[in-house]
């Protein structure tokens, strides 16, 4: 098992999501706890190498791991959650 660690930043983007993706993206944090037995997530590269992403439709969640602590980082659209 992992714990699972939200940022401030990232707490503030998951409370403006609309209701529906919010449920969503709350069965992804709880899902997290499971690393690294979690499916959907794929390894960022460039920039972000490190890091991971798990989409739910067009949202995105980005976290990073290091031993059991899996830290997000980043909640929002797609068009903005690979911004650096």
């Amino acid at each position: 098992m992992a714990q699972v660690d939200i940022t401030p930043d990232a707490l503030d983007q998951f409370n403006n999501l609309p209701r529906v993706i919010r449920e969503r993206v709350g069965k992804i944090l709880i899902r997290l706890a499971n690393w690294p037995e979690v499916s959907g997530a794929k390894a960022l590269s460039g920039a972000l190498v490190g890091w991971y992403r798990i989409r739910t439709g067009d949202y995105r969640v980005r976290f990073h791991v290091k031993e059991v602590l899996v830290t997000v980082d980043k909640i929002g659209h797609r068009k903005d959650v690979y911004e650096h």
